[in-house]
């Protein structure tokens, strides 16, 4: 008797997974295109991440080389003209390179090349900010625009957290000294000295300027 039923347990269990492989086939012949899909999916994405990184590593190699080569040519000119012809793959490395060359405009003595240079990467929406507010401190520096229209323009590099905020401070307390407000340049002045986040190369041209106004510097 026992027999019997151990005999009929072992082929009710050999029925059911016969049954349960069935259904299994039936499943993946039905649904196993999808996981043959997500597979394809996940080694095709992964090889193209990789394609995409070796060519941005290899187009951000090119760029340093051009980049290094413009640099090397001696004469401000003919590196002016170099860097002019070179076209940065991304917003970032244009700037960067546009950059560059209007320094080396400024050095041939063109500073409208240079000033039109700088105006094109400030008014870039696309290039970093830090690159477009850069170009506008050395845009007013080199414009010669009337002094009202340079400290409208260098309010915004003043606000607190911009990175050129004490360069762009000094440029204005230059343009009050050129306006006769000269107690108000030395305020200002005095507030870069104040200021935790000069530099002794800021801290000491602003001292020598406070001195030729006849002030006095706090931190003397």
């Amino acid at each position: 008797m026992e027999f019997a039923v151990s005999s009929q347990d072992s082929f009710i269990n050999e029925v059911t997974e016969e049954v349960r492989r069935d259904r299994l086939f039936r499943l993946m012949r039905k649904y196993g295109w999808i996981a043959v899909a997500f597979v394809v999916l996940v080694v095709g994405g992964a090889a193209v991440f990789e394609w995409q990184r070796a060519q941005a590593r290899a187009e951000a190699e090119a760029a340093g080389d051009a980049l290094l080569n413009a640099l090397s040519e001696d004469a401000p000119e003919a590196r002016a003209e170099v860097l002019a012809a070179i076209d940065g793959d991304s917003a970032g490395r244009n700037a960067i390179v546009r950059l560059f060359q209007a320094a080396a405009e400024m050095d041939a003595g063109e500073d409208e090349r240079a000033l039109a240079t700088l105006e094109g990467i400030a008014v870039d929406a696309e290039a970093p900010s830090v690159y477009r507010d850069l170009a506008v401190l050395k845009s007013v520096m080199i414009s010669g625009a009337a002094p009202e229209e340079r400290i409208a323009r260098l309010e915004p590099l003043t606000r607190p957290g911009n990175l050129f905020r004490l360069l762009a401070i000094e440029q204005r307390a230059l343009a009050e000294v050129e306006l006769g407000q000269t107690e108000t340049a030395i305020k200002t002045l005095n507030g870069i000295l104040a200021d935790a986040e000069q530099t002794e190369g800021l801290r000491r041209r602003a001292s020598w300027l406070i001195v030729a106004l006849g002030g006095t510097p706090e931190d003397a």
